[in-house]
């Protein structure tokens, strides 16, 4: 199995910038694309990133594109989100996931994904 953990979430202005961190246990991180989810009170999970196993290709939703960007070091087994131009919008609960280990296609499906970290808030003020 692989644990995630999420963290650089927190409080800030419109137009700041925030870089989640999702740091995943084992030897087989490499192996699993990661998806990157944000989920308000409320609402349903909804897909903001991903990134393969190998880095080579990512994918954003329409909201996220050109703001954000999601990138991996598999030698640290972390994955990264770079939030930039963030806008109230945003608010919600960042969560990673591990897709299914080296899968072909690509899913922006929470379904799709094995498994979840925690969590991190990521607050927008206007």
């Amino acid at each position: 199995q692989v644990q995630l953990v999420e963290s650089g979430g927190g409080l800030v202005q419109a137009g700041g910038s925030l870089r989640l961190s999702c740091a995943a246990s084992g030897r087989t991180f490499s192996a699993y694309t990661i998806g990157w989810f944000r989920q308000a009170p409320g609402l349903e999970r909804e897909f903001v990133a991903l990134i393969s196993w190998s880095g080579r290709s990512t994918q954003y939703a329409d909201s996220a594109k050109g703001r954000f960007t999601a990138s991996r070091d598999n030698a640290k087994n972390t994955a990264y989100l770079q939030m930039n131009s963030l806008k109230p919008e945003d608010t919600a609960a960042y969560y990673c996931g591990a897709g299914r280990p080296r899968a072909t296609v690509l899913s922006a499906l929470p379904g799709d994904y094995v498994y979840w970290g925690q969590g991190t808030q990521v607050t927008v003020s206007s």
